[in-house]
């Protein structure tokens, strides 16, 4: 079952519900019996395996090996 995070908005008293998803949203603070929110905080989400990469979905740039030098190398510039 989820846990659910609550503010109250009179006295500011935070507070965390263990409910089914089926369960009422709680409305009222136990401490002060004003109106609560639901607090949303982000969601922590860890993404295994390939295809979540950009370098995943395409062909890598070849890249300057010692036999295949770039053209800047191999001729001096003169002016």
């Amino acid at each position: 079952m989820p846990t659910y995070e609550y503010a109250c908005v009179a006295c500011g008293h935070e507070f965390e519900v263990v409910q089914s998803f089926t369960d009422e949203a709680i409305s009222i603070c136990p401490q002060c019996e004003g109106e609560v929110r639901k607090v949303y905080n982000n969601v922590g989400v860890v993404f295994k395996g390939s295809g979540f990469y950009k370098t995943d979905s395409r062909a890598s740039a070849p890249t300057a090996t010692p036999s295949n030098p770039p053209q800047s190398a191999t001729k001096p510039i003169v002016d």
